[in-house]
């Protein structure tokens, strides 16, 4: 069996996304590794997570680097240059990327994002799909380009809207489907690298 990816997931809360992709990672035939789990604020709750499932979990705190996003961003690509990472999964990765990083991992940056993409890209999407009558929503897995939310679909789930749905309803049924579709994606994605 050839080598796993590995996969270096950024987060900066309490990291479900992370927790859905370390468990897949569990699997004996999975093409990955979550290798590290880095944060850029230390109150970020899924560090303690990746502890306690026994991954480096690293936080490179933005706030010494002040409005300087691009210096913060080259100590994070540093850490995960030093720690021979791959591939990049954002996970509630809470911070427009600067076109450094961004180009540092053109190709192998991925995200997750609680929209049916290129529907809603930003913030408040589950708001916005109840507020236009959408029928469906859903999640969609992308890789991270300069835009936000622009970069190209590599999967998508979709979910009903029901009647009487209100944000919190439908952000649970997305976020149900989010821990299946980035698993499946990234694992996909790592195959195809190999």
């Amino acid at each position: 069996m050839p080598p796993k990816t590995r996969v270096a997931v950024l987060i900066s809360g309490r990291g479900s996304n992370m927790e859905a992709l370390v468990r897949a990672a569990q699997a004996a035939d999975c093409p990955f590794e979550v290798s590290l789990v880095l944060a850029n604020k230390p109150d970020a709750g899924g560090l303690e997570t990746a502890q306690a499932a026994g991954i480096e979990a690293l936080c490179v705190d933005q706030k010494p680097f002040g409005k300087d996003r691009e210096a913060h961003e080259r100590a994070i690509d540093a850490a995960l240059r030093e720690r021979g990472v791959q591939v990049i999964a954002l996970a509630g990765y809470m911070r427009i990327l600067t076109p450094f990083l961004v180009d540092a991992w053109e190709g192998r940056m991925l995200n997750i994002h609680p929209s049916l993409l290129p529907k809603y890209p930003g913030l408040d999407t589950h708001g916005r799909a109840i507020a236009a009558g959408d029928a469906e929503a859903g999640c969609t897995v992308h890789l991270v380009t300069a835009g936000v939310d622009e970069g190209p679909v590599l999967g998508q789930a979709r979910v009903p809207v029901l009647p009487g749905d209100d944000e919190h309803a439908l952000s649970l049924r997305v976020l149900e489907q989010e821990h299946r579709l980035y698993p499946e994606t990234l694992a996909a994605f790592c195959r195809d690298l190999g």
